[in-house]
C-alpha cells in the first residue's frame, strides 16, 4: 500500500521590525509570541532614543534654566541655610550644566533604562515564573515594551510647546498619574506614591507581563505573569516613597 505523505507544518511568518513596532501596541499578544520567537531590539532602541533626544531638545528650548534652577534650591532643606551668594553660585552652575546633562539623559537613557529593567525582570520571571530564558530575549521583549514612549514622547512635547515659556512641570510632565491631582503642599512621600500609578507606567508593565508570558505560556498562565510584573513594580514604589519620607 502507498503511504499517505503527511504535510509539513507550515512556517509561521515573521513580522517584519516595523510591523512588531506597531503589533506591540495594537496586537501585543502575537506580536511578542514573534519576538520570542526571533529576538530583535535595534529599532524600539533606536526609535525610543530619537524620541528621547527630541524630548531634551525641546526642554532646553522651552525651560528657563535659572529660574528652574532657583525653584528647585528653594525647594530644598538646605535652602535655609545657604546665604544668597551660595544660591546664586548654584544656580548659575546648574543652569550651565542642566542642558548638557539634558542631553546625556536623552541619549543614553532608553538603553540604559531597558537594560535595568531587562535585567530585574529577567530575574523576576526565572526565580518566580520559572520562565527559563536567555537575556537578549529578556532585553528585546522590555524594549519593545518601551515603545509605550512613542506616546508618551509626543504628548511631552506638545504640553512643552503648549504652555507658556518656562512654566512646564518637568517633575510631572505629562500629569497622567495621581499627583496630578494633589495640592502643591502635599508631602513629599505621597506625591512619590500618587506618580506611580501613572497611565503609562501601567501600559508598560502589562506589555511586559504579556511578553513575558510568551516565553513559556503554560508556567505563566492567567494571573500570574502579571502578578510578577507588578509586583516588582510594588517593590520599586516601596523604595521610591521610603527614600521619598527620609529625605524629605
Amino acid at each position: 500500500m502507498a503511504t499517505i505523505p503527511v504535510p509539513a507544518p507550515e512556517a509561521q511568518v515573521s513580522i517584519s521590525p516595523f510591523g512588531r513596532v506597531l503589533g506591540v501596541l495594537f496586537s501585543p499578544g502575537k506580536t511578542f509570541e514573534d519576538i520570542v520567537r526571533k529576538p530583535s531590539w535595534m529599532l524600539p532602541i533606536v526609535l525610543t532614543t530619537i524620541l528621547s533626544i527630541a524630548v531634551s531638545f525641546s526642554i532646553d528650548q522651552r525651560i528657563n534654566w535659572r529660574e528652574f534652577m532657583s525653584q528647585q534650591i528653594e525647594k530644598s532643606p538646605r535652602a535655609a541655610q545657604m546665604s544668597a551668594e551660595q544660591k546664586q553660585q548654584q544656580i548659575e552652575g546648574g543652569a550651565k550644566f542642566s542642558p548638557a546633562f539634558t542631553y546625556g539623559i536623552g541619549l543614553l537613557g532608553p538603553i540604559l533604562g531597558a537594560l535595568v529593567v531587562s535585567l530585574v525582570m529577567w530575574g523576576a520571571y526565572s526565580l518566580l515564573g520559572g520562565a527559563s530564558t536567555n537575556f537578549g530575549t529578556a532585553f528585546s521583549i522590555t524594549s519593545h515594551a518601551f515603545l509605550t514612549g512613542l506616546i508618551s514622547s509626543p504628548l511631552f512635547i506638545l504640553i512643552l510647546y503648549l504652555k507658556p515659556y518656562g512654566t512646564a512641570d518637568l517633575e510631572n510632565p505629562i500629569a497622567a498619574n495621581l499627583a496630578a491631582f494633589l495640592p502643591d503642599e502635599s508631602a513629599k512621600w505621597l506625591v512619590a506614591l500618587c506618580k506611580s500609578f501613572d497611565i503609562f507606567t501601567f501600559w508598560t508593565l502589562i506589555l511586559l507581563a504579556i511578553g513575558f508570558a510568551a516565553v513559556n505560556p503554560k508556567k505563566l498562565k492567567g494571573s500570574k505573569t502579571y502578578t510578577i510584573a507588578f509586583g516588582v513594580w510594588a517593590a520599586f514604589v516601596a523604595c521610591r516613597v521610603g527614600w521619598a519620607f527620609i529625605f524629605s
